[in-house]
Order: structure tokens, then sequence, then C-alpha cells
């Protein structure tokens, strides 16, 4: 390891302790539990935290308003990879599960999505879900919802239910697979190899559009998928895509080369890597500011290139 190498491990370290566990275990391959514990009574994990109101949810309600409510709090939380088992967390999570569910077995938003729930947020919670440890039995119905809503492409659109879309949805697929994939880590087992298929073919879907280029034209779909945001939120970007390549521990693959390609031009003259224009909404508050560097995608990038050995 070179001197700059270790002066970005020591900036990385120098972050909010959520950062310190996640470059701990990811590019030092030491996962230190106590650094993990820690985050729910320092820095941001506290912060977020704070914020739960009596009635155990964060903003308004589950999902109103972005991106304060219930469930993106709780999806920043699980990002920030606090303890699986933290009580306040899991006894909202099973409270949002108790207020019922739409027809089609999915979370609804409210009173429009109650015979249709939304496949992105359910790939969400799903995945925040699962990575606290829900009750399985109430998580198989979500399941069973993501999985009918599989696109003959093999991705995803909450647009199909909605306006009848065809074409499967970049965003909506990402959240699926990482809404299925932290399921499987987490050790449940309902409809297991369905699930596998469903992975499977929604990562070639990505993988078909070099993660960013029409599989039809070669131009870009759209020139946000280049940008580095953080927090994603339901969005869908080229950083998010292959840091779910490497959370999935998938092999290299030479269509996530043009992606790989255009990170490595964003990296800044100190091998850091900048937050870009974040989306537009209510914060809690900001983690990082847009345009400096940032911790959070410096991590991000760097646990890519040592996954993929780059």
């Amino acid at each position: 390891m070179n001197m700059e190498h270790q002066q970005i491990l020591k900036w990385l370290l120098e972050g909010d302790v959520s950062i310190q566990y996640q470059v701990n275990r990811d590019l030092l391959d030491h996962e230190d539990l106590s650094l993990q514990k820690r985050i729910a009574n320092e820095g941001w994990g506290k912060q977020f935290l704070s914020k739960r109101k009596k009635s155990g949810h964060w903003g308004d309600d589950f999902y109103q308003p972005k991106w304060i409510s219930t469930h993106y709090t709780l999806l920043d939380l699980r990002n920030l990879n606090l303890s699986p088992t933290n009580k306040v967390v899991q006894e909202t999570i099973a409270m949002v599960l108790a207020c019922g569910k739409s027809k089609d077995g999915g979370i609804p938003l409210g009173p429009s999505t109650q015979v249709h729930s939304d496949v992105c947020v359910n790939g969400m919670f799903l995945n925040y879900a699962s990575y606290f440890r829900a009750d399985e039995k109430e998580l198989n119905s979500v399941v069973d919802g993501i999985l009918q809503e599989k696109m003959a492409d093999g991705g995803f659109n909450c647009m199909s239910t909605r306006s009848g879309a065809v074409h499967s949805s970049l965003h909506s697929t990402i959240s699926v697979l990482e809404g299925f994939t932290t399921f499987l880590k987490s050790g449940y087992t309902y409809r297991k190899k369905e699930i596998q298929l469903a992975i499977k073919s929604a990562e070639e879907f990505i993988l078909q559009h070099q993660l960013f280029l029409s599989d039809h034209t070669g131009e870009i779909i759209r020139k946000d998928f280049l940008k580095t945001p953080y927090p994603c939120r339901w969005k869908y970007d080229i950083l998010r895509a292959l840091d779910y390549f490497q959370f999935a521990k998938r092999k290299w693959d030479s269509r996530m080369e043009p992606a790989i390609e255009v990170l490595l031009k964003k990296r800044n003259k100190d091998l850091t890597w900048n937050v870009q224009a974040k989306h537009p909404g209510n914060v809690h508050f900001e983690m990082e500011k847009a345009g400096k560097p940032s911790r959070w995608n410096t991590l991000r990038v760097l646990r890519i290139l040592k996954h993929f050995n780059i």
C-alpha cells in the first residue's frame, strides 16, 4: 500500500463511525463489531434515531414527506449498517407490517396503492426489513408481490401497474436486486430458487445495458445515471449499480467496464470522489455537501475496485 492510499484510508477513518465500520470491514478485511455497536449512539446514526417521533414514525408517516419519512429514514439507517438487532428500528418495521398490506401483498403508500403497491418501495422495504431481521412470514407476501411484477425482459418497473409499461426500469430493478439479495443474505429461504432466478435475470438486464447504455442504440439512457449523488434514494446510478454487484459478490463482467471508466474519470487528484448534485427534498440533516470530497462515495468506489481487483 503506497503513501497516497494510506492517506486516503486515514482520511476515511476520521469520518463518521458508520464509515469507520465499513472501511474496516470492506477495505481492511476486519469487521469490528464494537464500531457497529457505536453507530446508534454517535454521529449520523444517533441523529437519525433522534428524529423518531412518539408515534414510531419519522416525518409524517411511512412515505411522507421525502426524504424524512419512515421509509427513507429506515433505508438510510440500513445503509449506515446500524446493528441489525436494533430494537427501535425493529419496532417501527413491525408496526408498518401490522398496519396492513395492499391486495398484491406489498406495502401501501396511501389510499391510491391499496390494490397495487409500488415495486420500487417493496424492493427497498425488503432490503431494510430483511437486514433488520423482520419476521419472515410477514415478508412472504412482499416477496410474492415483487415476483409477480417480474417483466419479460428480466427486470422490474413500478409503472407496469400504473401506465402499462412493458420495458423494465433500471430504477426499479436495482431496488429489487438490493432487496432480494439482502433477503437471501439474511438467511430467509421463502421461494429461494425463484428469487435466485429473478436476481439472475435482473442482473442480466442491467448488464445488457452496460449499466447505462441503450441496448438498441448504444446511446446513454440518461445522463443522470452517470452522476454520483448520495444518498441514492429510489434512483439508479452507475455507482449504486456497481456497489450492488460487489455487495452481491459477483464476478467481473466486461460489460461493467464502461461504467468503471466513467467512475475513474471522476476521481479527484487527491484520490477522493465527490458527492455530485443531490436529489432535492427534505432531509433530517446533511451528511455531506454536494461538490465536495465524499467519504461515502470514496468508500463505495474503493470497495468496488478492491472487489474487482482493479
